[in-house]
């Protein structure tokens, strides 16, 4: 009896033992089918999200719902992330198509600013592509602001110079007709030849503007910089602008710490430095006084230009250094100015490793102050790390 107990446990145990292993290797055979798991369920593919680190274009990557998976801290910056959702509706459109029939999609867009214009937004070049096969789709964008507005820039730049250059050269081709038809007249011929004259000393002005302009604009550092002596830049810039003061009987006046030197180029100085004082003379009426004062200041300097004229309206003060812009263009036409020169003065500052700064009062006048690195007794330079804190403006009436 024991016997045929024993068999019997022995039949079960191997009955139970046999059908452990069969769901065991069936359970085998369904994980060896089954797809492997990913390590990051619904998230990015292993690799992808090293590269994505080191894009420099806003990166946001969204899974089938719509959802943001990974989005880098640009693209929350901008706003083109919101919470876990693209925070653009554009871009939540561009993403469905793009699910849907995997084909890629690039646009550009304009955010931000006004709701209804949009004039301050930011431009962005979008490119939203699909990433895998899981229904992830990755959304690049590349912001193209500072692109737009150098492009703007060089636009207006071409416009006002072809602009420029066509009121002297047709003045000249209609100053020369008339005098051909007035060769019998020689007071006629007189008069027209002086115009013509003046036209040339315009059109000569502008030219050589716009070649020191393109010289000090561009990024790469001035060559050959030299002590340059502060008295010698001064007295050659009021030198060269006496006698346009002098038929207006405006008194140049010079002061200030002298013996004090920079490292830098000292004909664009004086370039600086003359369009300063011939801007004074020309805004200012006839029998008051231009300043020129050099102002030492820890390890910079400071050249300020102070006169008694007409001041700038405080509006206009954030423009007044812009390639072409006049507060009063009908004052330039009459001053014969060509609307570069404080453009050169600025960026003949920064070329230097310095600035320029204004302080003006309508009605009291203005003062422009040129700071640049003082050099140390020793011959070194000794450029400012960080930005040249900004000029103690004069006030003209002391």
């Amino acid at each position: 009896m024991q016997v045929e107990i024993v068999a019997a446990l022995t039949g079960l145990a191997g009955l139970a033992i046999g059908l452990a292993t069969g769901l065991a290797v069936r359970a085998s055979e369904r994980a060896q089918k089954a797809p492997p798991a990913s390590a990051n369920p619904g998230g990015v593919p292993p690799g992808v999200a090293s590269v994505l680190s080191v894009l420099r274009s806003s990166a946001v990557v969204v899974d089938g719902e719509d959802r943001v998976v990974r989005a880098s801290p640009a693209a929350r910056a901008f706003g083109l992330v919101g919470d876990d959702r693209l925070g653009v509706d554009e871009l939540v459109a561009m993403a469905r198509l793009v699910r849907r029939d995997g084909e890629i999609r690039e646009t550009e867009l304009q955010l931000g600013g006004n709701a209804r214009t949009r004039a301050e937004g930011r431009w962005y070049a979008v490119r939203v592509a699909p990433l895998g096969s899981s229904g992830l789709v990755l959304v690049l964008a590349e912001d193209l602001t500072e692109t737009r507005h150098v492009e703007a820039v060089r636009r207006d730049f071409v416009a006002n110079v072809s602009h420029e250059l066509k009121t002297p050269v047709g003045a000249l081709a209609l100053l020369a007709e008339t005098v051909q038809g007035a060769a019998d007249d020689p007071e006629a011929v007189r008069r027209f030849t002086g115009r013509m004259q003046h036209e040339s000393v315009r059109l000569t002005s502008l030219v050589q503007d716009l070649m020191t302009l393109s010289n000090v604009q561009g990024e790469e550092p001035l060559p050959e910089l030299r002590p340059v002596a502060l008295d010698d830049v001064v007295a050659e810039a009021v030198d060269r602008a006496q006698i346009r003061a002098g038929s207006k009987h405006i008194e140049l006046t010079t002061g200030g710490a002298a013996g004090l030197k920079v490292r830098g180029d000292e004909e664009l100085l004086v370039t600086a430095l003359r369009n300063l004082v011939d801007n004074a003379v020309a805004y200012s009426p006839e029998n008051t006084r231009v300043a020129v004062v050099v102002e030492p200041g820890g390890d910079t300097v400071g050249i300020a230009v102070t006169d008694q004229g007409i001041g700038i309206p405080t509006t206009e003060l954030p423009r007044i250094f812009e390639r072409f812009y006049r507060v009063d263009p009908a004052r330039s036409r009459q001053t014969g100015g060509t609307g570069l020169g404080l453009a050169i003065v600025k960026h003949v500052a920064t070329k230097h490793h310095g600035e320029v700064t204004v302080w003006s009062e309508e009605g009291s006048g203005s003062t422009f102050t040129i700071k640049l690195p003082l050099l140390s007794p020793s011959g070194g330079p000794t450029p400012p790390d960080g930005p040249v804190p900004p000029a103690t403006p004069r006030d003209p009436s002391r």
